[in-house]
């Protein structure tokens, strides 16, 4: 079935409209982070991760896909870490390629330009959005291949050669190695074009040339898991029988997928829905709409975190400007609602910003939150200070450097040079790796994550600089430990506020502990 969009409307004029929104997000990363910076939020602590996962490049990682790796590899070689909007742009540009697909989605589902505009501004102002793509992750380009897969099959929907079944092959395979839970996504797809009449999309030989696509770009991936042991599994399950991240029910997590977008979101969501379910204009989408019940089903069942579901809003916003289209643009007496609606959005956007790009001073970030009772959703349980995690694990990694360097600098040279730093966890570690060197610090070890794989690094273990583990804990495996620092910063998270205890004479050499130190979770 060949879908038309409206007359007044071609591909140039919405490739042109979609860039424009695309600059416009990349502009606002890009300030956001120079401004943030100048402002003194540092380094977020997954990133300090994902730099030492780039230095140790591998087809995968016990807790995330190998692109992210490679991301943080290239950008630090491009860039440095120093200047933080340009080690994050790889980010901010998937960000921007999302507005441009977004403008693109609206088009093709029959959107003229005030529904272009407004299901992009949807996505522009969406807090989940400016937070993931702010700083450097494979969130920000999750989106990217979930919308890819979308076009790929909306182009085959208006009339296009199945072999767009390659493209839907080769974002999904990509999307497998940004982040596995893409998976989930492309079962929800294939469910909801199996439940109407667009399955004959499927019949096609280039359908199993996607399918061969996805499986040979994933394969090195799968082989490392397969090699490993499937270490991914065997840490997703800690984490799901812990009590680490925030467990939601149905309605609460359907509440947070609201405020994550933004509240106003709901007046293009479920508009967006209804159109798709029972809207004539849109037969040919119903499968969207499935497929996002399915999606949402799915992760409601596995409690999973809220913003797991982000990457698929962009084809909803756009369906829901074609329902606000439909709607009120047929007549000349509410055509005016539409850019009205545009301009609404944005100026309460510019209100919520600060909530997912930090532009304000922290204690004036607090101040301002206050006064407007805006709310930061929580997605694990750890406690928090007076910032949201998303902001405080950007504080507090160089203080924790100086003072383990004190106390380094502090012992004879005999001692320094059998001593080791042991961490808690892989921030504490990756901090000491980055910014050590400076401090003349050794590499830090820890049993946390990927950080485990890399091993003892020779250490005996007779003397070790312990940071983030509790003296109990460390009792276990010292004869002597003592005190010999804290860290102390109040806008850090409060567990990376805790004492720093230096051990001597391991119970056990390392090598034979080591195995005993894993913490996957």
């Amino acid at each position: 079935m060949q879908i038309q969009t409206a007359a007044d409307e071609n591909w140039k004029q919405a490739i042109h409209l979609a860039l424009t929104f695309a600059a416009i997000k990349l502009a606002i990363e890009f300030v956001g982070n120079i401004v943030a910076q100048h402002l003194d939020y540092g380094i977020f602590r997954d990133e300090m991760y994902y730099i030492l996962c780039g230095r140790h490049l591998a087809w995968g990682y016990v807790d995330q896909a190998p692109m992210v790796a490679l991301q943080a590899r290239v950008a630090e070689g491009l860039f440095g870490i120093h200047n933080l909007a340009l080690f994050r742009l790889f980010s901010a540009l998937a960000g921007a390629v999302k507005i441009f697909m977004t403008g693109l989605l609206a088009w093709l589902l029959g959107g003229k330009r005030m529904a272009q505009v407004l299901a992009m501004i949807a996505v522009l102002i969406a807090p989940v959005y400016l937070g993931i793509d702010s700083f450097l992750s494979m969130n920000s380009f999750e989106p990217m291949f979930w919308m890819g897969c979308v076009l790929a099959v909306l182009w085959m929907a208006r009339g296009g050669s199945p072999r767009w079944w390659i493209a839907f092959g080769i974002s999904g395979g990509l999307g497998l190695l940004n982040k596995p839970s893409i998976a989930f996504f492309l079962v929800a797809l294939l469910v909801g074009l199996l439940l109407i009449p667009q399955r004959r999309l499927l019949w096609s030989r280039w359908t199993w040339a996607a399918v061969g696509v996805i499986f040979l770009i994933a394969l090195p991936y799968l082989l490392w898991q397969i090699h490993h042991q499937w270490p991914t599994l065997v840490w997703l399950n800690n984490v799901a029988h812990s009590n680490k991240n925030v467990k939601l029910g149905p309605l609460a997590f359907l509440g947070a997928q609201i405020l994550m977008l933004h509240p106003l979101s709901i007046f293009l969501l479920l508009p967006g829905l209804v159109w798709l379910f029972v809207a004539k204009s849109a037969r040919g989408f119903r499968w969207i709409g499935i497929m996002y019940v399915v999606l949402l089903a799915i992760m409601i069942h596995l409690y999973a975190k809220d913003y797991y579901v982000a990457p698929v809003y962009p084809v909803l916003f756009a369906a829901g400007a074609l329902a606000w289209q439909h709607m009120f643009f047929a007549s000349r007496k509410t055509a005016w609602l539409l850019p009205a609606w545009c301009v609404v959005m944005a100026i309460l956007g510019a209100i919520t910003l600060p909530m997912a790009i930090p532009v304000l001073p922290p204690y004036a970030w607090i101040r301002y939150t206050r006064a407007l009772h805006l709310v930061n959703i929580k997605t694990e349980t750890a406690k928090t200070g007076p910032l949201p995690q998303f902001y405080a694990d950007r504080f507090g990694w160089q203080g924790l450097v100086t003072e383990v360097a004190q106390i380094y600098h502090s012992l004879s040279p005999a001692d320094q040079a059998k001593a080791g730093i042991f961490c808690g966890n892989y921030g504490e570690a990756s901090a000491i790796d980055i910014f050590g060197p400076k401090y003349g610090l050794p590499p830090a070890i820890s049993g946390h994550q990927n950080y485990f794989y890399w091993g003892p690094h020779g250490y005996t273990g007779q003397l070790l600089i312990i940071v983030g583990a509790s003296k109990k804990k460390s009792e276990k495996y010292c004869s002597s430990v003592e005190q010999a620092g804290a860290t102390d910063n109040p806008l850090a998270m409060p567990n990376e506020n805790r004492p720093i205890y230096l051990c001597r004479g391991g119970k056990a050499p390392l090598s034979v502990y080591w195995p005993h130190v894993k913490d996957w979770y």
